[in-house]
This record gives structure tokens, C-alpha cells and sequence, in this order.
């Protein structure tokens, strides 16, 4: 197994040298001593593997330290190291989840010595345990992405390397496209699966409060912050950290980003301490970032320090009977979470959703495709059962092969059924003669809608 990392709090520092001396006998221990409470949980975000945790500090009470371990990880044992030989005390701290109690006597170093063994064999149990419980289910499980596309198999095959390292990834794609669904594939195949997944969306936070969201701040940092609070980066530590719009992020945050990085620590708002911070970075963007650098945009530094292992998302339109899958996948979920009998989707409905371009991609398929279900009479879904609502008509024209005045056709049309047959109103917005829209109309080269 790796390194026991193994923190001692004591507030004697030559009894403390000594512990430190005796338990780093074995290469396999990692020892970090802190002489207060404070200094202590102000590292409890690294997680050790254990604690010794002597019972009288200067600061605090070894009681009130080890509820704070317990509330933060109940499984980090804590054996505390105590001068004490009061046996309600000793049967109080076990009550309240201490691995183990120690008296300092003459047999103190021998008694933590065989301790720590005993933990650490434990430790290589629970590894070994977990690693047989993985190999016995199927090794990449995405079964949250559906479709078999061939871009869709490229996909997975990026994943699959993104999940055997922590390099950085960088995911590319359109608005909707599954994006965070990607970055979450990725994280709970990963080695720090069983660690929290913290996203972030950059485009949802206001400006002036990114910087407190991400590295946290000390209480007084200013009004309002009557307590401290760690940010998203110290809640990711050894786990991973989704930065989602990472393109709409301020540029002045981009270099306090850059350093983050690069230092692997963060700096709370009102604190001039660093803290350590490791974490992996998966970061999403529906943005070309590198034309955003050319327009000066974006850092570039940044840019590459992000790039890691790149991964473009196919719009939907481009996936083929993914869409026809995904669409019965949402469709029976949808049933089941409502208590509703299975529904089938009509042929001539899935030509329908083929021939669509889907603009919102994924998302937008999910919302009609519920719409559908509750539509229905029956167990099918028709055609009439579907309904497209593209926020951007003339968008969608543009995907369609045709000629230059079948667009014109179609863009005029479109206008007009907007802004209800104004024809003067379409000639301004469009810049071209009213009496050419009137002799498109005449002519049948487009027919107007008769509103009621």
C-alpha cells in the first residue's frame, strides 16, 4: 500500500520529536506534527490516515478535536495520547469514536508502534477489499452516456484514458451536448471516485463573487462574512474540481486561476496564509478558447495549462439513431419516475426527431420527448405528440441544403409569421423593398399565415 500518513498532535515539542522520531522508523510512515488544535484542523482538508491526539492542548480539549475529526471523515482513526489515567475520560473519547487510548508511561512508544501496525493493516484490507469489489463489476462503466455512434465510441475511448491519469481535460461542445455528464463519467471511474464531485459553474455566479466561491474566506473578510468558509477547490482536495463555462471566467480571476494551478495552493478572502490544494481539474466550455485568446479574451498561459486531454462533444444532429436511443431511454425514465405505463414511439415520430437539427442538443430532446409522453392518449408517441420550439428559426434553416432563394423564401416567411404579416416592418429589419416581399406574396412564392 502507499504511504501511512500519520499526524501527531501534541503540545510538548520534545515529546512530540520523539513520537515523530519513533513512528518515521518505518519508511512507510508519513509524520506531520501540529502543537495546537488550530494549527491542526486548519490541515484536516489533507486527510490523514490517522491521528494521535493528545488529550491536554493549549488551545482546545482533545474531546472537542475529535467530534471535529469525526464530523469531518468518521473513519480517520484518532488514538488519543494522554497523560490522563482517568478511566471515565478513556471510556468518554472511545464512546465518542476514538480507535484507540494510550497513557504516557514508559510503554507508550510500544503500545502506538503496535497501533499504528494494526491500522495500518486495516487500511491494506479495506484497499484490498474495494479492489476485488472493482474488478468484479465491469472496469468503465459509462452507462450514463447512451448511444453506440462511432463519434460517440471515440468518445468513450478518450475517457478511458482521461480515467487512467489525473491529467487535466478540457471538454469542448455545444450547449446541451452532456458536457458535466462526460466530466462525471470520468470522475467516478477515476481513482478518487469515492471522493465528492464539485462542479462549478462559472456562468451561473456573479463576478464579484467567483473569487470568494472558488478559494473561500476567513470570517471579518468582509461584510457578511461572519464565519469562515472554505471554497470549492479546498472541498475538492484529492478530488475532483469541474469548472463548467470555464470561458465566461473574469480575466482578472484567470491569472489568480493560472497560479492556483501551477502552485497547487489556494488563499482564503482575508487571509494571507496559502493552503495546500490538490485537485483534479476537469474544465467544460461550449467556446472555441482558442479563437477567445485570439481576441485577447482569454490568458493564453491559461489556454495550455487547461488543455490537458481535449474532448469535442458531437452535437446531436450529428449522432444518428443515438437520437432514436436517447429518446426511448428519456422516455422510459420518464414513465418510471411518474408511475407511468412504458410508451413506444411511432415511426413515423422518430423520422420526425431524425430530421430535426436539434439546436438545445441532448437537453432539448429530453424536454420534448417528456412533453411527448404527457401528450400521448395512448402508448405511442406520434408525430403530433412532438413539438420543436428552436429559440432561433432562421438558425435552423441554414442547416438545410437548398438555393439561395428558397432561403430568402424561407427567411422572409419567417419574418413575417413573427411580427404578423408586417410587411414594412420586414422590408426595415431585412433592408430590402417592400414591393419585393408584396411580389413574393403575389407570385405564391410565399404564403402568409391567416391569423384568426
Amino acid at each position: 500500500m502507499a504511504l501511512l500518513r500519520v499526524y501527531i498532535i501534541e503540545d510538548n515539542e520534545v515529546y512530540a520529536k520523539a513520537l515523530n522520531h519513533h513512528l518515521s522508523l518505518n519508511p512507510d510512515n508519513e509524520v506531520e506534527v501540529f502543537h495546537t488544535g488550530r494549527a491542526f484542523l486548519q490541515a484536516l482538508h489533507s486527510r490523514p490516515d490517522m491521528v494521535t491526539l493528545d488529550y491536554s492542548l493549549p488551545d482546545t480539549t482533545g474531546e472537542e478535536v475529535l467530534k471535529k475529526i469525526k464530523e469531518f471523515d468518521k473513519d480517520i482513526p484518532v488514538v488519543i495520547v494522554s497523560g490522563q489515567e482517568d478511566i471515565r475520560t478513556a471510556v468518554n473519547l472511545l464512546r465518542e469514536g476514538a480507535y484507540d487510548y494510550i497513557v504516557k508511561d514508559e510503554n507508550t512508544r510500544e503500545r502506538l508502534w503496535n497501533t499504528v501496525n494494526h491500522i495500518r493493516e486495516n487500511v491494506r484490507l479495506k484497499d484490498e477489499i474495494d479492489r476485488l469489489r472493482e474488478e468484479v463489476n465491469i472496469k468503465y462503466d459509462f452507462s450514463s452516456i447512451k448511444g453506440n455512434s462511432e463519434v460517440l465510441k471515440k468518445i468513450f475511448r478518450l475517457i478511458e484514458k482521461a480515467v487512467m491519469t489525473n491529467i487535466t481535460v478540457s471538454i469542448y461542445g455545444e450547449t446541451g451536448t452532456g458536457k458535466e455528464q462526460v466530466a462525471k463519467a470520468i470522475h467516478y471511474n477515476s481513482s478518487y471516485r469515492k471522493r465528492p464531485f464539485v462542479a462549478v459553474n462559472m456562468a451561473a455566479i456573479p463576478k464579484d463573487l467567483i473569487e470568494s466561491e472558488l478559494f473561500g474566506y476567513e470570517k471579518g473578510a468582509f461584510t457578511g462574512a461572519n464565519q469562515r468558509r472554505i471554497g470549492k477547490f479546498e472541498e475538492a482536495n484529492n478530488s475532483t474540481i469541474f469548472l463548467d463555462e470555464i470561458g465566461e471566467l473574469d480575466l482578472h480571476l484567470q491569472a489568480k486561476l493560472l497560479r492556483v494551478l501551477q502552485e497547487k495552493e489556494i488563499t482564503r478572502l482575508g487571509s494571507n496564509t496559502p493552503v495546500k490544494v490538490n485537485s483534479r481539474v476537469i474544465v467544460a466550455t461550449h467556446r472555441n478558447l482558442a479563437e477567445e485568446v485570439k481576441k485577447g479574451a482569454f490568458r493564453e498561459d491559461l489556454y495550455f495549462r487547461l488543455l490537458g486531454l481535449p474532448i469535442e462533444l458531437p452535437p446531436l444532429r450529428e449522432r444518428g439513431n443515438d437520437i432514436i436511443i436517447l429518446a426511448k431511454f428519456f422516455a422510459d425514465e420518464f414513465c418510471r419516475d411518474n408511475q407511468l405505463p412504458k410508451v413506444q414511439i411511432s415511426r413515423p415520430a422518430q423520422q420526425k426527431m431524425l430530421k430535426y437539427r436539434w439546436p438545445g442538443n441532448v437537453r432539448e430532446l429530453k424536454a420534448v420527448i417528456e412533453l411527448g409522453v404527457v401528450l400521448s392518449d395512448s402508448n405511442i408517441i406520434e408525430e403530433e405528440h412532438l413539438n420543436f420550439h428552436s429559440q432561433d428559426g432562421i438558425k435552423e434553416l441554414i442547416f438545410e441544403e437548398t438555393s439561395l432563394r428558397n432561403y430568402t423564401q424561407q427567411i422572409i416567411k419567417y419574418y413575417l409569421d413573427k411580427y404578423d404579416n408586417n410587411v414594412i416592418k420586414v422590408a426595415e429589419i431585412l433592408d430590402v423593398g417592400k414591393s419585393t416581399i408584396y411580389r413574393m406574396i403575389k407570385n405564391k412564392e410565399i404564403v402568409m399565415n391567416t391569423k384568426q
